[in-house]
């Protein structure tokens, strides 16, 4: 996720979709195939930002971002591959390409809405500097009309009907709202970004959507990134963050079990995201890593100031020496390493950490 603790002004804006060219190499997809659709934050950006007009504030397409795998910047907020690009290897697919990318052509196999600084509430920091979720499920109602252009509207809805749907957002919500001190009540702001984020669940399932897999959120508070403006002035955790991060994950998991009482044939997998981050963070050996509270990249107390690149809040920044022994690549992001392990657990995952099914399951459905 990407955020800061400021407070940006809400403003209405009107936004225009790039002009999109779209061309295909095979009308017909077995029926064995799934694609994958993508939406969310920073967590699953592939590159989103890099096609709009916003600032390097949003956008992560510079060095030393991309180090590790690409070996060049991609606008992927880690130094190599994202939870959602190594679902996409499991499932035997192509890396899912940014929906605003000129010239895609992959849509057969899914496509990425996520756009960095997303939030479920469209008032989430500057509007118009980010892809919110409404405008996300906007260019995927575009999308399905293409699918429908291009494949006929039976092979469309079957391919949308067997598609996974990989939903990460909320974060950036909640930092918004820690920054903002809102006299909205906690329960009622959770509500809201429930609210919005079921709206997009139904409407998704309303053009054929029935597998969903979304990760709850991380313990935010504590992020290097929060650790390092924490109220207190410790280095523990930023707990009102934490404490807003548990109250929406215990609504989001009433909403999803609700969700599938109330339509037929929805599926879903929660991954318990704050759960497994806690455990790394808590025991960082054990995972393979020696350093959990401080970033790879960046400035300041836990190396928590995004300035990774020197692009953003500071042109001066550290960067450590081996990736690989870090949780954190940047203030607010994991290593591709650490998104290798979380991904794992939701590929394959037992019912302690991912539930009723796992992302594997969810694949093999028909």
């Amino acid at each position: 996720m990407l955020y800061h603790f400021r407070v940006w002004g809400k403003i209405l804006y009107n936004w225009t979709s790039a002009t999109l060219f779209i061309t295909t190499h095979c009308l017909s997809q077995p029926e064995e195939h799934v694609a994958l659709f993508i939406f969310g934050d920073s967590t699953y950006d592939a590159g989103n930002n890099n096609y709009i007009n916003t600032t390097d504030f949003y956008r992560s397409n510079y060095a030393p971002y991309g180090e590790t795998f690409f070996n060049h910047p991609t606008g992927r907020f880690s130094d190599g591959r994202l939870v959602s690009d190594f679902i996409a290897e499991f499932a035997k697919l192509p890396y899912i390409t940014p929906y605003l990318q000129p010239g895609y052509n992959q849509f057969t196999d899914g496509a990425n809405f996520a756009s960095a600084g997303a939030g479920a509430l469209a008032e989430t920091y500057k509007p118009g500097n980010l892809i919110d979720l409404k405008t996300q499920l906007s260019y995927f109602t575009n999308l399905e009309r293409q699918l429908i252009q291009k494949l006929g509207d039976a092979e469309a809805k079957a391919l949308l009907s067997r598609a996974v749907y990989l939903i990460a957002i909320g974060s950036n919500d909640y930092a918004a709202a820690v920054s903002a001190n809102s006299s909205v009540s906690p329960e009622e702001y959770v509500n809201m970004v429930n609210g919005n984020l079921t709206f997009v669940i139904k409407e998704i399932y309303n053009k054929g959507g029935r597998k969903f897999g979304i990760p709850n959120l991380e313990p935010m508070g504590c992020l290097p990134s929060a650790k390092a403006v924490n109220p207190s002035n410790t280095s523990a955790c930023f707990q009102a963050l934490n404490d807003l991060t548990q109250l929406h994950n215990k609504a989001l998991s009433e909403v999803l079990q609700k969700l599938q009482n109330e339509l037929d044939g929805f599926k879903y997998s929660l991954a318990d995201a704050y759960t497994s981050l806690s455990d790394k963070i808590n025991n960082p050996l054990k995972y393979g890593f020696k350093e959990a509270n401080i970033a790879c990249c960046g400035s300041g107390s836990f190396r928590g100031t995004n300035s990774c690149g020197g692009k953003r809040l500071s042109n001066k920044y550290e960067l450590c020496e081996n990736v690989s022994e870090y949780v954190f690549f940047d203030g607010g992001h994991t290593t591709e390493k650490a998104n290798e392990q979380f991904a794992k657990l939701m590929w394959s995952g037992t019912p302690n950490i991912i539930g009723p099914y796992n992302l594997k399951a969810l694949f093999e459905l028909f």
